[in-house]
């Protein structure tokens, strides 16, 4: 079986090595992007985040039309619910608070971020936690749910993808076209190595359009939190997670199987090796060895320890709500805008739509409690 699974395995480590790579160079966060516009008033990392979901936007299309993406869409992407809303709020706040969102915390603990590790704390124990309002909340998240407005917009106006996607990245293109003119694109060299954000976004677009191709999944990785809570809980609390309905749900369950590796789409947040684990947890490990292979090449490795308590308590508070609202909604940024707003899917819509509020709460609770002097 683990030769079978081998290749999935290595490509895992190297789609995640390389973005845990150009993602500390270039200092790319969705985090910050969200939150420097309520913050700062400042809309720049929001420039590569816009060319990252137009770039994955166009690559999608076309390998969907080149037939190299069998399960169109993505799976895991369904109906839309009024909980992809309310998910994407509590995530925005959570992810501010945190400092980072699920992949920011991974490669800044990678290059030493004590904080980051409270926060990835924080993400285990909250997608662990959401077991608990799981029954709850799935009928709320049935209640709600918006079956009238399918899955995509292509295919709720009965139209083939590229006759929308096309219009909105030639007015993107346009856009960008002018922040160029501008010299809006280049930002001045912080440290040695640095790498501009919008080469990052390309970069991050590649790799989710091969993880697609490979996986018929774009980057995703909370489901892999919520294993790993599962299997910290039953060293403790086995009874729990046994009887945790939860953890007994299967959200991928297809007669299909991985392109790469011949892997059956089979797997939910229960503490086993299957699909998902095999797809994510090698991301994880490699988004992190990339991050710390980057700090030490540029000599950036370094444990930062000497923070006030209150950053520690924010990075763990906000990795908690974070790690619950990636159940919630259910999924999270990289998954949502990198994966599913490119194909114009609802779920991910709705959530970006309760993102924004969301990163607006949490960066006035942060200003408030935490980073007052």
């Amino acid at each position: 079986m683990f030769p079978a699974n081998l290749p999935l395995i290595a490509m895992g480590l190297l789609l995640g090595g390389v973005a845990g790579f150009a993602m500390h160079r270039a200092d790319f966060c969705m985090a910050g992007a969200f939150r420097d516009i309520f913050l700062f008033r400042r809309t720049v990392m929001l420039r590569p985040l816009l060319l990252l979901v137009t770039a994955s936007m166009v690559l999608f299309e076309v390998a969907r039309l080149a037939g190299w993406l069998p399960l169109y869409p993505f799976p895991l992407l369904g109906t839309p619910s009024v909980a992809n809303l309310a998910g994407g709020f509590a995530f925005g706040i959570g992810m501010v608070l945190a400092g980072g969102c699920v992949a920011g915390t991974l490669y800044r603990a990678g290059a030493g971020s004590v904080t980051a590790v409270a926060a990835l704390v924080g993400l285990v124990t909250g997608s662990a936690l959401f077991a608990a309002i799981h029954p709850w909340w799935k009928r709320f998240a049935d209640a709600t749910a918006l079956p009238a407005l399918d899955v995509t917009i292509p295919r709720l106006a009965g139209v083939e993808p590229y006759r929308v996607i096309v219009p909105l990245a030639a007015a993107a293109a346009l856009l960008f076209l002018h922040w160029r003119r501008k010299g809006l694109w280049s930002r001045p060299a912080i440290v040695e190595g640095y790498l501009q954000p919008w080469k990052a976004a390309l970069i991050l677009a590649v790799i989710g359009l091969c993880s697609a191709v490979a996986t018929t999944m774009p980057l995703g990785i909370t489901t892999s939190y919520a294993k790993g809570g599962a299997w910290l809980a039953s060293l403790w609390i086995p009874g729990w997670v046994e009887g945790a309905g939860y953890f007994r749900t299967l959200p991928l369950d297809l007669a299909a199987v991985t392109p790469l590796g011949h892997v059956p789409l089979r797997g939910g947040p229960a503490p086993v090796t299957d699909a998902l684990a095999l797809v994510q947890i090698p991301v994880i490990a490699g988004i992190v060895g990339g991050s710390a292979l980057s700090a030490l090449l540029i000599g950036e490795f370094r444990l930062y320890v000497r923070l006030p308590a209150r950053h520690y308590l924010s990075a763990l508070a906000g990795g908690t709500v974070m790690g619950v609202a990636a159940r919630m909604a259910p999924s999270c940024n990289i998954w949502h805008l990198a994966g599913g707003v490119p194909i114009l899917a609802w779920q991910s819509i709705l959530f970006t739509g309760g993102l924004l509020p969301g990163a607006w709460l949490g960066g006035v609770i942060l200003t408030r409690f935490v980073t007052k002097r």
